[in-house]
């Protein structure tokens, strides 16, 4: 919310503007959807002749049921496995040669398999016609030792390592009520290892092993809660898990494997009701606030589901139709759960599988009961909850020795019990006992260009103590000489402290700060400041300074629409607790910063080999009060060898739509910026895109990247201009990818692009910042489309510098400074603007 809080000396200097970094890649605000699957298709292994082909995972809709209350029978859809080809037909290598040799772990491990190993595909019909695909499950695996122990069945397509002598076999079967069935079995072909589904078959043989292991499938992911975590404290669990992932990587099929943890909330929906209920008058409005959107899970079928209404006018006493009769919910679960509800008036819970929805019937819905529903994940107020996020960490932020361990002892695990080890046996499939190694680069550090001289970033990139005696590159040339501050009376001394060392930190830098006119308010009210900020305007300031008590999201919000949408007129947010930390000269200096970069100025830059050159960096941020809209920010550079200065802009779009209708506008917009300042267009254009999940890869790439190389050849031949070398690369921050190097961090500025890399990407892993908790999370890039003319080690070298220009840190950051500041713009619009800010800003970071 404000701008600076004062947490220490290495925190971001807009520390509560910065996205906090959950610790755990499952314990960050992962919004997942019901029932969603990674690599899980409807097939079950079967390994015995048991009368059941399921598994406790594969629970049907529990009193599911339709609005009018008939039934519904749940479907399940082949995830497909796609594999996006995106390399360049051009690109001949995509591996670098310069930089400093280091051997690395990786968290992979190689599947080896015999030569002849193969999959065989068969479509299985039943005669009569029977549609329940468990029953079809059960009678199928009475055959099992004709089918082979070890196969995949989803009730139509069958997948087995065996071959049969027939094209055509035909087996009989009988149901537990008696009904004969024909069942026949029709060779289809054997999956060649070059197909999608081939992988996605390793995968389901992995999880159907993994079960061995007594993991519960939740959400996404298998997870071990005989393990779990508790937290007592904060009435929660952390359940340990794992993330893996088997692909064709560059030469060999390769199992990714990340540890994650899993937050596991022991407070109910119901409790949640109880605490509504307090408030007679509005307690179904509260809880309908307090309970839509949650991901909530059931115990008795360890199965996720996301809230999406609140039923009221039914509860367990209602009836609805199950197996030919009416029943009530009170009466399924004592009967299917041995489950008492002890409330039998609660109000009832609806998700629906919005996914199913698309494809079937959108009238599907599961109903839920509030007291057997417990929460998942965290809340705003737990994210900011400073103890909790320390407990938290404690367990889920694993050194690299730690995460190793865990790793081995994975591997080890499944490879010594008995019931995974029958399931890889059956299918002749074999895991490497060691982690792979990898051949990766150190790119040498990079000089930090200031005004009259460089200094090394060195080799943990971190340029924080350079500011001790070295003068920003840029800075007006009056200073800054016409201000205004916002302050309590009764804050005047703390005030009058900050001021003095901004003064004295700023002069330091070479950056002159008059003193401010000062506005002093009697009470801090939202509505006071606003007033206030009115008066200041009408001496035309360059900047208002806010000088708050507390973090107040409210009064946030309202200072920066002030700012942003009404005046035009930058803000800077500072807390009371700020101007009384003891390191009040290192905050004074990043305040100092922020505001020099505010005004417009930059305060340094980097050594930049190549002039014409335009970087772009684009986001998207849902809107936290409109969930169907989201923001999408542009940030560009205005060629950084010769002015070191940016343009932005923000558009609004749908939050349901992966493609951004306004991104060609936007970027328009900041080519005819940089045509006004250098009276050409960029000869390069380096467009790094941000917030594209994997599955949206594919549309990405086929429409959003030839709608913009087609844009800009048209723009260029109207501006009588050659065509712009471009390299439009997607950025990926969630990639479950980690690289150690003898049991530690590898250091900033590695470079792995090849072993784990993907065959039909041109793509490179770069670990460009420095952590000091946990193990360090390497970004990929994956170019979709070049022809800017640039070897694998420039395109490199040139993302690796782009990661040392976000003004908010003097250190390195996870992604280029344009992704950064998209990202920060495009959330600071979807928080607390909801609005497109005044187009005079574009030239300033407004938004630091």
């Amino acid at each position: 919310m404000s701008d600076n809080q004062g947490r220490g000396h290495r925190r971001p200097f807009g520390a509560l503007d910065e996205p906090f970094e959950q610790p755990g890649s499952s314990t960050t605000d992962k919004r997942e959807e019901p029932r969603a699957k990674i690599f899980k298709g409807p097939f079950e292994a079967s390994t015995s002749g048991r009368s059941s082909g399921t598994s406790a995972t594969r629970e049907p809709y529990h009193a599911s049921s339709r609005r009018e209350g008939g039934p519904t029978q749940e479907r399940q859809h082949l995830d497909r496995f796609d594999i996006v080809k995106t390399r360049p037909a051009d690109v001949v290598s995509k591996k670098g040669h310069e930089g400093e040799p280091i051997r690395l772990q990786s968290n992979f491990f190689r599947i080896q398999t015999k030569p002849e190993w193969r999959v065989v595909h068969y479509h299985v019909d039943f005669e009569p016609e029977l549609e329940n695909i468990r029953v079809r499950m059960g009678i199928l695996s009475n055959h099992a030792n004709i089918l082979g122990s070890g196969y995949l069945f989803d009730g139509k397509q069958l997948f087995t390592n065996k071959k049969f002598e027939k094209e055509l076999t035909v087996l009989c079967g009988q149901s537990k009520m008696g009904i004969d069935y024909k069942i026949s079995v029709k060779y289809v072909g054997v999956i060649s290892n070059a197909e999608p589904r081939f992988l996605q078959v390793l995968n389901l043989i992995l999880r159907r092993s993994m079960k061995g292991l007594k993991l519960e499938l939740v959400g996404r992911n298998l997870f071990d809660p005989l393990a779990k975590i508790p937290i007592r404290e904060f009435q929660m669990e952390l359940w340990p898990g794992y993330e893996t992932s088997i692909r064709q990587h560059e030469k060999d099929i390769m199992l990714c494997t990340e540890i994650t943890h899993k937050v596991m909330r022991t407070e109910t929906v119901y409790e949640i009701l109880r605490r509504c209920s307090n408030n007679p008058s509005r307690h179904q409005d509260e809880f309908r606030v307090n309970v839509l959107d949650l991901v909530v899970l059931t115990d008795y079928n360890n199965k996720t589901y996301r809230i999406n209404d609140v039923d009221f006018a039914q509860t367990p006493k209602s009836t609805f139709s199950c197996k030919g009769k009416d029943v009530s919910f009170i009466e399924y679960y004592l009967t299917k759960y041995n489950i008492r509800i002890r409330d039998h008036n609660q109000p009832l819970l609806i998700s629906k599988n919005r996914d199913k929805a698309q494809k079937t019937n959108a009238n599907e819905l599961v109903v839920l009961i509030p007291e057997l529903c417990r929460v998942t994940g965290l809340t705003d107020n737990m994210r900011s909850n400073f103890q909790l996020m320390r407990a938290m960490s404690d367990h889920t932020r694993m050194n690299p020795d730690r995460r190793i361990d865990r790793l081995r002892r994975f591997n080890n695990r499944l490879q010594t019990t008995a019931d995974s080890v029958k399931v890889l046996k059956d299918w002749d499939m074999k895991l490497d006992g060691n982690l792979t190694e990898v051949q990766g680069r150190i790119i040498a550090p990079q000089k930090i260009v200031f005004n009259q001289s460089k200094c090394s970033a060195g080799e943990t990139a971190d340029w924080t103590r350079c500011f001790r005696d070295q003068r920003m590159l840029t800075t007006p040339s009056d200073g800054l000489d016409r201000w205004a501050v916002i302050a309590p009376e009764r804050n005047s001394f703390d005030l009058k402290n900050l001021l003095e060392s901004l003064f004295r930190a700023a002069s330091g830098m070479g950056f002159k700060i008059r003193s401010p006119h000062e506005i002093k308010i009697y009470d801090d009210r939202t509505a006071t400041y606003v007033r206030a900020m009115d008066e200041c305007v009408r001496m035309d300031p360059k900047l208002i300074l806010c000088f708050v008590p507390n973090n107040n999201e409210e009064r946030y919000s309202s200072i920066k629409k002030r700012g942003c949408i009404d005046r035009a007129v930058p803000t800077q947010v500072v807390t009371v607790k700020t101007a009384k930390n003891r390191g009040l000269m290192s905050i004074a200096t990043k305040i100092a910063i922020q505001i020099n970069c505010k005004l417009g100025y930059t305060p340094w830059m980097i050594e930049l080999p190549l002039s014409g050159l335009m970087t772009i960096g684009f986001d998207i941020a849902k809107s936290a009060r409109d969930r169907r809209k989201a923001y999408g920010a542009l940030v560009a550079s205005m060629d950084l060898q010769r002015n070191s200065t940016y343009f932005s802009t923000v558009s609004e779009c749908s939050a349901f739509d992966v493609l951004s209708n306004n991104l060609w506008p936007m970027i328009a917009k900041a080519l005819r910026q940089y045509q006004r300042e250098h009276d050409k267009l960029p000869a390069r254009i380096l467009f790094y895109r941000d917030g594209v999940s994997a599955g949206s890869l594919k549309q990405l790439f086929e429409y959003e990247v030839k709608d913009i190389v087609e844009k800009l050849d048209t723009e260029y031949k109207r501006a009588n201009s050659a065509p712009p070398m471009l390299a439009y690369i997607v950025v990926t921050k969630s990639c479950n990818t980690r690289f150690f190097n003898n049991g530690r961090n590898p250091p900033p500025g590695t470079v792995v692009d090849d072993i784990v890399t993907l065959p039909e990407r041109y793509d490179f892993y770069l670990v460009s910042q420095t952590v000091r908790q946990g193990t360090v999370s390497p970004t990929s890039y994956n170019v979709l489309y070049s022809n800017i003319r640039l070897s694998p080690d420039q395109i490199q070298k040139l993302t690796y510098k782009m990661c040392h220009l976000y003004y908010n840190w003097s250190g390195t950051t996870r992604v280029p400074a344009v992704c950064q500041y998209a990202k920060k713009l495009a959330t600071l619009v979807g928080t607390h603007l909801h609005a497109i800010p005044q187009s005079a800003l574009e030239k300033k970071f407004f938004y630091l």
